[in-house]
């Protein structure tokens, strides 16, 4: 554990050095490095195209205008930013995968809480300070923002302060179910059952419209989970025709539900049609980076900054959105639009570093002991 605490998960990814082989043939290299850091710096850029989306296709006051008018060009590529969310579950299934085996309940519960809350509780204080204090009129409730305090918001059908936080209600019902496959034995044979038969299980309970069920299985997002998880056996065991099997299987369901559901017309938020050849083209590529940056290539790139790059992943991405759009209703007026997005994206690179230094950095090792404590409480 390094001494902050975050290294483990979705931040710095920490590698099993001592994880067993199935055969002779995928023996451990002991020269390995102990990080992905290609995996750090692959979740910044996934990070970078939601803010992008956010800031150059999508509809808001920040411009005054339609950002389709204002980057005609730019936006029909940005358009697809908000793919980067879908990237983003492809390698939380790789990582918290990683972060499961070999664990306890208590041990993963501790590290998920220690993971996520911190930085997140910064970001709903700072976001529903500004919609709360200085931009009322976007609506927010006090009461809303006590509620998102807790991350459950969606179970109670409350508005999200910041837009984007529902992906971290996506990402609290795929803990819940690794969560659940500890409790009964994280094993082999039983993560390869997850990866074949949720998916097409949740797909089956969506179409026969039991709500509870279909959302709690993440019906529409269990592939992606699905195919980071397999590229982890991947990586923990080598490739294999089987593994890729796995991977592929759960494209294949990716690309069934994308074609099923794919919007037509114009997009309300972007003013675009989107293209669904190119929207597959994008979540493939996804995977593919994502395979790339966990191969024993990708394990020699040791460049630290992209560790610090994946340090500033979470909190720009919580952040990003409603600070983004107030700096560049203020900005845009001064300088050309251009200059405002690198200024403005500058501009939250820098509030992720601050939240990361004096926020995630001091309170991490405290809330995890207090945790940890607590649970070794209950247990006992």
């Amino acid at each position: 554990m390094s001494r902050t605490g975050l290294e483990e998960d979705l931040r710095t990814v920490e590698v099993p050095v001592r994880a067993e082989r199935r055969s002779r043939r995928h023996a451990a290299d002991p020269a390995r490095p102990d990080r992905l850091r290609l995996l750090d710096g692959l979740r910044l850029l996934a990070a970078l195209t939601v803010l992008a989306y956010h800031f150059t296709a999508r509809d808001s006051y920040a411009w005054g205008q339609r950002p389709s008018r204002l980057f005609p060009g730019l936006s029909q590529v940005t358009q697809y930013g908000n793919l980067g969310v879908n990237l983003f579950f492809i390698i939380s299934g790789f990582v918290i995968l990683m972060t499961a085996w070999g664990r306890p309940v208590d041990k993963f519960a501790t590290s998920r809480i220690t993971r996520l809350f911190p930085a997140y509780w910064a970001g709903v204080l700072l976001t529903g300070g500004l919609l709360l204090l200085v931009r009322p009129e976007g609506g927010l409730h006090g009461w809303e923002a006590i509620t998102n305090l807790t991350m459950a918001q969606s179970a109670l059908d409350v508005d999200h302060v910041d837009g984007v936080y529902w992906t971290l209600w996506v990402e609290l019902r795929f803990y819940l179910l690794i969560g659940l496959l500890l409790a009964v034995g994280l094993t082999r044979r039983r993560v390869i059952g997850l990866i074949v038969f949720w998916p097409m299980l949740a797909a089956l309970v969506h179409t026969t419209d039991q709500a509870f069920l279909s959302s709690l299985l993440i019906w529409n997002y269990a592939p992606y989970f699905a195919a980071g998880m397999a590229l982890f056996l991947i990586y923990r065991e080598g490739a294999s025709v089987f593994h890729w099997l796995l991977v592929a299987y759960n494209w294949a369901i990716i690309v069934g539900l994308t074609g099923r559901y794919f919007p037509s017309g114009v997009d309300k938020k972007t003013h675009h049609q989107a293209s669904l050849w190119v929207t597959l083209i994008v979540i493939t590529v996804s995977i593919l980076l994502v395979a790339a940056c966990t191969s024993r290539v990708a394990r020699r790139v040791q460049w630290r900054w992209l560790t610090t790059a994946g340090a500033l992943t979470y909190p720009l991405y919580l952040l990003h959105e409603h600070w983004g759009w107030f700096f560049i209703s203020h900005i845009r007026h001064w300088v050309s639009p251009v200059v405002t997005l690198v200024v403005v994206t500058a501009a939250c690179l820098l509030m992720a570093w601050l939240i990361h230094r004096w926020v995630e950095r001091p309170l991490a090792p405290r809330l995890k002991t207090w945790v940890a404590r607590g649970l070794a409480d209950a247990r006992s």
